[in-house]
């Protein structure tokens, strides 16, 4: 089995990755997007988002990370491929299917499903523009509004010659309902075309991930906010392993505290943060007390200061 861990935009940036990628055994990670609009990026925008560049494109732990590009214009969306092969990216992801309204106003992310002949030819602009041996891939849902669009959808990128591609089996007006989740389109796919296929969507546990497994056929399976609730979600779902203990999870908050405060982004902690308790309070009880305490808090010091406080609690009531 192939487990990746996907992008999120906002919430999975270099220091996340470098966290979960430590205690997971990922075959691959994906960068949050690098947004493409009507000129070729200067290299430091590409080093923000991915700082793993300058250590051969992978995290600390070895796990391969694949620039992420979000665009409609086909040359500039080439243009910026060619720029993230020169700075060493090993693979490009294409994002078709980011469903935020803000993205999608602006002709960005899954708008481009209802524009088939668009996305075949950023695909192709793409592949053609870089070597052979990096790999293209793309990410997609299963179309805007029906789902039986996106045969033609994954018509036109393999067509265009992409290595691989991510199915998010859901639509974009779908959003993120679990009732939606239609993992038979991914076998349907699987069975009428050869591209490689990622399925994606609702693998939350061992169970799901077995099950989309049935489902679909793929063996190769993208994980997103799950990864937020249970933090070792990638074993779970590669090996079978048990769910990270809250005590451990107390230690990689208070690891990712020093790692906010210490790199480029301290200023974003206290939301990213509590992006966080608000995934893991999905699996964690314990984690409502805590964030509860911290929620009212604006700046890092007090939040990281009661959560290494909570922790020497924690270790206190154990002993």
């Amino acid at each position: 089995m192939r487990v990746v861990l996907g992008p999120m935009q906002g919430v999975l940036d270099h220091l996340m990755r470098e966290i979960l990628t430590d205690i997971n055994d990922y075959d691959l990670c994906v960068t949050e997007f690098v947004r493409v609009v009507d000129q070729r990026l200067p290299e430091h925008v590409f080093y923000r988002l991915c700082p793993e560049l300058a250590q051969g494109s992978q995290t600390k732990a070895g796990t391969p990370v694949h620039i992420q590009l979000l665009g409609q214009d086909p040359h500039w969306m080439a243009e910026n491929a060619v720029m993230a092969q020169s700075l060493g990216a090993k693979g490009i992801d294409l994002n078709f299917g980011c469903p935020a309204k803000m993205v999608n106003k602006s002709k960005g992310g899954a708008a481009l499903l209802q524009h088939p002949e668009l996305i075949h030819s950023v695909v192709k602009a793409c592949r053609d523009a870089v070597d052979p041996a990096i790999p293209v891939s793309a990410k997609i849902r299963l179309g805007w509004e029906n789902p039986s669009d996106c045969f033609e959808i994954v018509d036109a990128i393999q067509s265009a010659g992409a290595n691989e591609l991510t199915v998010h089996a859901r639509t974009k007006m779908d959003g993120y309902r679990a009732s939606e989740i239609k993992w038979q389109y991914i076998n349907q796919i699987r069975e009428k075309f050869a591209i490689p296929i990622i399925a994606n969507g609702e693998i939350w546990n061992y169970e799901d991930g077995q099950r989309c497994i049935e489902t679909t056929g793929i063996d190769s399976l993208m994980i997103c906010r799950g990864a937020f609730n249970v933090p070792n979600l990638g074993n779970v779902v590669k090996h079978n392993a048990s769910v990270m203990p809250w005590s451990e999870v107390v230690d990689l908050l208070v690891k990712y505290s020093t790692y906010e405060i210490e790199g480029d982004k301290g200023l974003y902690y206290p939301n990213r943060v509590k992006q966080w308790f608000a995934y893991l309070r999905q699996q964690y009880p314990e984690a409502n007390a805590l964030f509860r305490e911290i929620r009212t808090f604006n700046k890092a010091a007090p939040i990281v200061e009661r959560i290494e406080q909570y922790r020497s609690e924690l270790l206190a009531s154990t002993c």
